[in-house]
């Protein structure tokens, strides 16, 4: 399919535009490339509450867990570049992981969620990196590791940046602006600068007495000593929404869920990856790898988002029981969402990549209606 600027805006013009007068939505932004160029960029509402400080072209925001497709894509770049294979085991590089019955996990399992070191038991803050890591690496496996998934919501981020440094030298904030973020002029961080506070927007928890979804999620997450309650509440720290809009907190290299940056750019970032890693003449990553992105390594019941779920390396796809599907009609397509609403994929398949941002979050695990209307007009 190709995708003309012109009919596109006419589509999705008035569905966004729809966000903020009938779905609550607060200020938000969605970005649709196709082979590398963009297509339609659209942008609206407010960064803060009092609606004082209108949502501009240059507006960045919090988008919580899309930053671990970025932080994957690290890790997969590292790899790529050391030519080392996913089913290398992880304490070939990390020595220390190797403790408790981790010795023989490989890099395959650790990158889809098949670990089983989706919480700790020992308590440690998520600002204290080192004291996560040595936990991690005294960690027993919750479960056999690849027998199950279960989404790693906040260890996922240390386990990839641990591994990226020991192969690469850098942790990912590092990795992702030299190799990513600077070469492609993208305007997304993973720790934020200080000059680049007063463009941020301000995000704000979902509204009380919506519906919860999925429900059994919910409900085991406000259960003392659920597996859920542990994998989000541990390393602990940094539960408020509210906390992550000081300087202090939005500058935080937390690579599971810290990323700030634009539509545009998380869209052009997709872009790359949907163009079978090239952009504008230069090639990031080879057919090989964007195949691990694409290829499905797990499916099936999600130990802690009790929903299906599927992960390829380092990324979310669309699982065969999913209803409605978040990442397009393409069997191709990969991403990652963040908390509240926020959504990016690449689909190689079209050559299109997706992205939508928002500071008004929901209560919902993944992308809501408000930009998934926006995804089923791209293809309509």
């Amino acid at each position: 399919m190709r995708l003309e600027t012109k009919p596109l805006r006419e589509k999705l013009k008035p569905l966004f535009d729809e966000n903020f007068s009938r779905f609550g939505e607060l200020g938000a932004a969605v970005s649709v490339w196709q082979r590398g160029k963009p297509i339609v960029e659209l942008h609206g509402g407010f960064r803060d509450a009092k609606r004082e400080q209108p949502w501009t072209a240059d507006t960045i925001v919090l988008f919580w867990s899309a930053t671990k497709g970025l932080g994957s894509a690290c890790l997969l770049h590292a790899l790529q570049e050391r030519t080392i294979a996913l089913e290398r085991r992880v304490a070939e590089f990390w020595p220390e992981f190797a403790q408790n019955g981790k010795r023989e996990i490989t890099i395959r399992e650790l990158i889809s969620h098949q670990a089983g070191l989706s919480a700790l038991d020992e308590q440690t803050d998520v600002l204290d990196y080192s004291a996560v890591i040595a936990a991690l690496e005294k960690q027993s496996p919750l479960w056999p590791p690849g027998t199950a998934h279960g989404y790693h919501a906040r260890t996922f981020g240390f386990l990839v940046d641990e591994l990226t440094r020991r192969i690469a030298g850098q942790r990912v904030s590092e990795y992702w602006q030299s190799t990513f973020a600077e070469p492609l002029a993208l305007d997304i961080w993973i720790g934020l600068p200080a000059a680049e506070q007063k463009r941020v927007a301000t995000i704000y928890a979902a509204k009380a007495g919506g519906e919860q979804t999925p429900a059994d999620f919910y409900r085991e997450l406000a259960t003392p000593g659920t597996l859920v309650r542990k994998t989000y509440t541990s390393p602990a720290g940094l539960h408020s929404i509210a906390a992550m809009n000081t300087p202090e907190n939005r500058a935080a290299t937390i690579v599971s869920f810290s990323g700030i940056g634009s539509a545009s750019s998380l869209a052009k970032f997709y872009g790359m990856l949907a163009n079978n890693g090239v952009l504008d003449g230069r090639r990031y990553f080879s057919p090989e790898t964007i195949a691990l992105m694409t290829t499905t390594l797990t499916s099936g019941f999600d130990r802690i988002l009790q929903i299906p779920t599927a992960f390829s390396a380092g990324f979310m796809k669309d699982s065969p029981e999913a209803s409605p599907r978040i990442f397009g009609p393409s069997a191709s397509a990969f991403g990652h969402p963040g908390a509240g609403g926020s959504n990016a994929f690449a689909d190689p398949e079209n050559g299109i990549s997706f992205a939508y941002v928002m500071n008004q979050m929901e209560q919902s695990l993944l992308p809501n209606e408000k930009s998934l209307r926006l995804v089923d007009a791209v293809y309509r």
